[in-house]
C-alpha cells in the first residue's frame, strides 16, 4: 500500500495552505504522489511542483473545474499543460465570474444585516483567490455566527439565502479544454452528483463519450459501501479509478491530507508518475 491525494487545494483558491507548503507536508505523512487541484486556477501549479521534487514527491499538474449541471458536477483535471492558452482564458473568465459572484454574496449579507463587505473579503483573502470560505470567516472573526459551518448552513450553501450561482462550463467543454492541453479528466467525488448508482452510471456513459478518464473512487467523502460500489462501476465502464481526499486545510478540518491505496490502483505513467 501507498499513500497517495490526487485531490488537494491551496490558498490559490479554497484551501488554507500554500501551494509549495503541501508537499512538505504530504512528505511528513509519507505520501507518494500529490496532485494540487484548485478551483479554476492554476496559478499554484509551478511553485507546488517545484516544492514536490524537493520532497522527493511525485507531483501531479491539476485543476477542479465546476460543470454546469442540474446539481454538483466537478470535473478534475490531470497532467495537462498549465500554460495551454486556451485553457487559461477559460479559467480567466470562471475567475471573472467568482469575483461577479463574490459581491453579490457580500450584497446580499448586507440585505440580511450582515455588515460584510467585499473588501473585508478580499482582506481575508490576503490577496489570494477570493471564495466563499472567506466569507465565511468574516462572518466568524465579526460574531455574526458561531463557526464556518454555520456561515455555509444558514448563509452560503446552496437554496441559503446568500447563495449566489456563477458562470460554469458544460460537462462536455471542461473535459474538452483538459484533454486538449494533453490532461486527462475525472469525475470528483460521484457521491456529490447521485447516491443513485444507476443514475451515475447513465451521467457516466454521457461523460465518457465527451472524453472522461476516469473515476475518483477512493475520497474522504465516501464509505466503505460506496468506496466498492464506484470501483465496480469504474471496471465495468472501462474507466480508471483514482483516490484523493479534498483536503483544505483548517477550512475542513475534518479532511485529513492523503490516502491509502494499493500501487496499482491506476496507471500511474499516464498521469506521468512512475512509482
Amino acid at each position: 500500500m501507498i499513500l497517495v491525494d490526487l485531490h488537494v487545494h491551496s490558498t490559490c483558491s479554497d484551501g488554507t495552505m500554500r501551494p509549495a507548503d503541501l508537499p512538505r507536508r504530504g512528505a511528513a505523512l509519507g505520501l507518494s504522489v500529490l496532485s494540487l487541484t484548485d478551483h479554476d486556477s492554476t496559478e499554484g501549479i509551478a511553485d507546488f511542483l517545484v516544492s514536490c521534487r524537493r520532497h522527493r514527491i511525485a507531483g501531479i499538474s491539476g485543476v477542479e473545474l465546476s460543470a454546469e449541471f442540474g446539481g454538483v458536477l466537478h470535473i478534475l483535471g490531470y497532467r495537462f499543460d498549465p500554460r495551454d492558452p486556451d485553457l487559461e482564458r477559460e479559467f480567466a473568465e470562471l475567475r471573472v465570474g467568482r469575483d461577479v459572484r463574490n459581491r453579490e454574496i457580500c450584497l446580499r449579507l448586507q440585505k440580511l444585516g450582515l455588515d460584510v463587505s467585499i473588501e473585508e473579503v478580499e482582506a481575508e483573502a490576503h490577496g489570494d483567490v477570493v471564495a466563499r470560505p472567506h466569507i465565511a470567516r468574516v462572518m466568524v472573526r465579526k460574531g455574526r455566527v458561531p463557526d464556518m459551518a454555520s456561515a455555509f448552513v444558514r448563509y452560503l450553501a446552496h437554496d441559503a439565502p446568500a447563495y449566489v450561482s456563477r458562470y460554469r462550463l458544460s460537462p462536455e467543454r471542461c473535459i474538452g479544454i483538459i484533454r486538449k492541453a494533453g490532461g486527462v479528466a475525472v469525475l470528483a467525488h460521484p457521491g456529490q452528483t447521485t447516491d443513485d448508482p444507476e443514475a451515475l452510471r447513465r451521467i457516466l456513459r454521457e461523460l465518457k463519450d465527451f472524453g472522461l478518464w476516469g473515476l475518483e473512487c477512493m475520497s474522504s467523502r465516501h464509505t466503505p459501501e460506496q468506496v466498492f460500489t464506484y470501483l465496480r462501476i469504474a471496471a465495468e465502464m472501462g474507466l480508471y479509478p483514482t483516490a484523493g481526499s479534498d483536503y483544505h486545510g483548517d477550512n475542513r478540518p475534518s479532511v485529513s491530507l492523503g490516502v491509502a491505496v494499493s500501487e496499482d490502483l491506476t496507471p500511474w505513467a499516464r498521469l506521468g508518475v512512475s512509482l
